[in-house]
Order: C-alpha cells, then sequence, then structure tokens
C-alpha cells in the first residue's frame, strides 16, 4: 500500500499557495520523467518535486494516500524510490520527504505542472538526463 503522512505545516504551506485543492504529483525530478526539471544519471532518487495539475494525469495513476485528504499521485518509477514510511514535513522554511526516517529530499520543490510542459515545448528545459 502506498501511503503518506503529511504534517499540518505542508498543507499549511500548499494552502498559503493555494494548490492544496488541486491535483498533486509527487515525482524523482531526475530528468527522467514528463515533468522532470532537474538532475541526470547521477542524482537519481535524491531530488523530489510536487508537481501541481488542474485534473489527473494517467502516467501518474499510483495515488498516496494520506491523512491530510490531498489528491497525491505518483508513478510505478517514482514508486522504486519512495519506499515506505513516507513523510513530508514542512521545516527551516523547506519541505522535507523521509522515509523509514531516511531522509530523501531536504528541498522538495513544488512546480506548476503545466508550465513545466509548456518550457519543455518551447526548448527553455532541455530535460537531458545530463548532471
Amino acid at each position: 500500500m502506498n501511503e503518506i503522512t503529511i504534517t499540518p505545516a505542508v498543507v499549511e504551506v500548499l494552502k498559503q499557495k493555494q494548490v492544496a485543492d488541486k491535483t498533486l504529483l509527487l515525482i524523482t525530478d531526475d530528468a527522467g520523467g514528463k515533468y522532470s526539471l532537474q538532475g541526470g544519471a547521477c542524482s537519481i532518487g535524491t531530488k523530489f518535486t510536487i508537481v501541481v495539475l488542474d485534473q489527473p494525469d494517467d502516467e501518474y495513476n499510483v495515488q498516496l494516500k494520506n491523512n491530510a485528504g490531498l489528491s497525491l499521485y505518483t508513478s510505478d518509477y517514482d514508486v522504486y524510490f519512495l519506499g515506505q514510511g513516507l513523510k513530508l514535513d514542512y521545516q527551516k522554511a523547506m519541505i522535507n520527504l523521509s522515509n523509514n526516517g531516511q531522509l530523501l529530499d531536504n528541498n522538495v520543490l513544488i512546480a506548476n505542472g503545466k508550465d513545466i510542459l509548456a518550457a519543455f515545448k518551447q526548448g527553455i528545459f532541455a530535460n537531458t538526463g545530463n548532471c
């Protein structure tokens, strides 16, 4: 079962950004996915992003059940890097992602999926997978 604990502080950040009621994706931001902006082969599994969508994306159909009631999804590919005991927390002005006590990323970004796809289409981001 894919579950994640989301602290009230993270929920508050999402509400302040007016995205808590949107479809959210938790992705491994390693230049390997449709919405990936950063990373590459040398950073696989060390960078994560919350991508905000207006509607679900069929490629990201793995629901992450959570205590906050958020519409949060990931992909089969990303599940491999997430592990069990997932938790999103907000400390020192940054969103942290951990699993079973291990810190995965201490600066999870929030990005707009529509803007990411538009930037790729315009060639602003190359998404080459280079380090």
